[in-house]
């Protein structure tokens, strides 16, 4: 039984939110009986709903037999707890759905340990409702006053505990990803995000381009664990593609910040891709969620190319130019299908450009010694070479490179003396 309350002013309506709520919970493995929402200025502080829609949502399970409840928003500790005792059902609110999907879908270490640090952290100011024998008693130790902890206070201890060691644990998972990305920044092969709302297709734009096997599917979160790999642009100069976790509306701010490990791929991004679904009725507020979690990332600044995706569903009448139009996309956009292929090559050409005005090519001669070979292996890779021959004092390299290159070969600009 889906539940939701319109109160929010946030360019969804009531009917786009249900739709995506039920979605959610197909996804989950859920089936959908029916819904039933209420006009308030706010949620009910008790119940998330009035007495009266209360009364009806509790009638309508004698007909529908439904055995869980799914509101559309977060609910407090006692909203929830009221609100099962009031229905005599299981109640899930938006977060702990999402976070339910999250552990369906994380497959590596690090996402299974995001997710878990998520649901510690949902969990533990809501324990009170998953115990329903507060009055046992932990047996007290030896010494101890009193007749021992509450298995309350145990299980928060616990909870708190393993909460530290995951934030533990994740940190040692960053610091392997920073050493990885230090590498990365070293030979200078730039990095293209994809981004977008879930299920706008950006996994099937990554499987087009690479033959990534990533799993491809009409539900939301589909793949959860990030996915990077090489791509090969029109020139022949090899970047690093990496698929993200999708977005999604009221996504919540603790969500964003357990996975934070993993967006901060986006950081370290040359180039954001931002994949649309042009065919979805809500694609505009879509791409404004899009824009608010890269902006509470910090990642708003970097350059954005937008990929209208699913142009291959387009109906009679619609066109990617009357869609940027009405969503007031710059300029930048690249009408394209990932599942065909259609407008592909176009986007790859629009993203070489970028990083081409990113890193002007300028001339240089340098004379690179012997003990730099690496040196030698960048100026192939990130630059363009005329002329390379091998001299007394090193490789004499002539040819054209970046400008945020430069410092790295200045002290080995070509003098009299080294020719």
């Amino acid at each position: 039984m889906l539940v939701a309350v319109d109160w929010r002013n946030d360019g969804w309506d009531l009917e786009s939110s249900l739709t995506e709520l039920a979605h959610l919970a197909e996804t989950d493995g859920l089936v959908v009986v029916g819904s039933s929402t209420q006009r308030l200025p706010k949620p009910n502080m008790t119940h998330y709903v009035g007495a009266g829609k209360l009364e009806e949502i509790r009638a309508l399970k004698e007909t529908l037999h439904y055995d869980v409840v799914l509101v559309n928003d977060e609910l407090s500790p006692g909203q929830l707890r009221h609100l099962e005792d009031a229905l005599n059902a299981k109640v899930i609110d938006r977060t702990a759905l999402i976070l339910d999907i999250f552990a369906r879908r994380a497959q590596t270490h690090e996402g299974r340990l995001q997710v878990e640090l998520a649901q510690l952290e949902y969990r533990l100011p809501r324990l009170t409702r998953m115990w329903t024998h507060l009055s046992r008693q932990a047996v007290g130790g030896v010494g101890l006053r009193g007749p021992g902890e509450t298995q309350l206070e145990v299980d928060r201890r616990q909870a708190r505990r393993r909460i530290a060691l995951i934030k533990d644990q994740l940190q040692e998972v960053h610091r392997h990803r920073e050493l990885y990305r230090n590498r990365r920044r070293r030979q200078n092969i730039p990095v293209i995000a994809l981004v977008g709302y879930t299920n706008a297709g950006k996994s099937t734009l990554l499987n087009r381009l690479t033959d990534a096997g990533v799993l491809a599917e009409d539900k939301l979160f589909a793949t959860l664990d990030p996915t990077t790999r090489r791509v090969t642009l029109p020139s022949g100069r090899t970047v690093l593609m990496t698929d993200t976790v999708g977005f999604i509306h009221n996504l919540p701010t603790f969500l964003v910040a357990a996975f934070r490990a993993t967006l901060e791929e986006i950081l370290e991004a040359s180039v954001i891709v931002h994949v649309m679904d042009v065919t979805h009725p809500k694609a505009a507020e879509q791409a404004e969620t899009v824009r608010t979690v890269l902006e509470d990332l910090g990642a708003d600044c970097r350059p954005i190319v937008t990929a209208l995706n699913k142009i291959d569903r387009l109906g009679d009448g619609l066109t990617p130019d009357r869609i940027a139009a009405d969503l007031n996309l710059p300029p930048t956009y690249v009408p394209i299908s990932a599942a065909t292929g259609a407008g592909v090559d176009l986007l790859l050409q629009r993203v070489e450009d970028i990083l081409t005005q990113q890193q002007r090519l300028v001339p240089v001669r340098v004379v690179v010694p012997y003990s730099e070979a690496g040196l030698v292996d960048l100026f192939h890779r990130a630059g363009k070479v005329d002329s390379e021959r091998f001299g007394e004092h090193g490789t004499l390299l002539a040819g054209h490179l970046p400008v945020d290159l430069l410092p790295r070969f200045e002290p080995y600009r070509e003098t009299a003396g080294t020719r």
